[in-house]
């Protein structure tokens, strides 16, 4: 994996000229997002967040997928590598005495069929860098209708899959921090982590500028839901709400 990791990062890496070269398309912009702290759901906070949706040629940078290079293009199939980002935990408050999970890198491939602009299914898998290793990976589908009035509407179903290094990271107990904390000893297995069902909508404003919106409903699955942190602090059944302002790059 350490091998891939390179080899991917090397390949991303050399595409800045065409970056460059390609006209930047699509949207970005600041809001603000209401959140789970963590993704055992112990407590709930407000976060600025980057909203980005953008193209250059075969290069995108988006704030669920990362950076993607769609090296391979066909009849609506695309598939190529990616990088992205997995943000970690700080155990405070509920979670005091358990440990700090570090933010962390995310590198892997991505196949994605999307015959249409307002509709796709994808799949990514890659591995967890500068923090606790592990894969971790999605299969999910998203659908754009217009709502008249220059309204656009979105609907995404995603599934998160997680390895038992990833799920033990921030859904295991281990018996030092079970003392430190007071939750239950838990070893957390692989297996898909978490389904989220994502409703959006893109107001205009101006020709240039929007306001986007978002409402998320996250349920836990398998053995992150099954997790004590989950069932002494947590809560298995979480929401998510975003909103924020974008320019358009035309």
């Amino acid at each position: 994996m350490v091998r891939i990791t390179v080899v991917l990062f090397a390949a991303l890496t050399c595409l800045s000229a065409q970056v460059m070269a390609d006209g930047i398309k699509g949207e970005a912009g600041l809001g603000l997002s209401y959140q789970p702290h963590d993704p055992t759901g112990s407590r709930y906070e407000t976060r600025p967040v980057p909203y980005l949706d953008l193209d250059w040629g075969d290069v995108s940078l988006s704030t669920d997928d990362g950076l993607t290079w769609s090296a391979l293009k066909t009849h609506g199939f695309s598939a190529g590598p990616f990088l992205n980002y997995l943000p970690g935990r700080t155990a405070n408050g509920d979670l005091q005495g358990l440990h700090d999970v570090p933010d962390m890198g995310v590198v892997g491939g991505f196949v994605q069929y999307a015959p249409a602009d307002f509709w796709r299914v994808f799949a990514t898998l890659g591995e967890a860098v500068g923090g606790p290793e592990g894969v971790v990976g999605r299969l999910g589908g998203e659908i754009g209708y217009p709502l008249g009035g220059g309204v656009i509407g979105s609907t995404n179903l995603t599934a998160h899959y997680a390895d038992a290094q990833q799920n033990q990271a921030f859904y295991g107990v281990g018996a030092h921090a079970s003392r430190a904390s007071g939750i239950a000893r838990y070893n957390a297995s692989g297996g898909f982590q978490n389904v989220a069902l994502t409703q959006s909508f893109e107001f205009p404003l101006t020709p240039q500028w929007s306001l986007v919106t978002s409402a998320s409903w996250i349920h836990l699955t398998g053995s992150a839901a099954d997790s004590s942190i989950v069932k002494q602090v947590g809560d298995s059944n979480q929401g998510e709400v975003q909103a924020a302002i974008a320019y358009k790059f035309d």
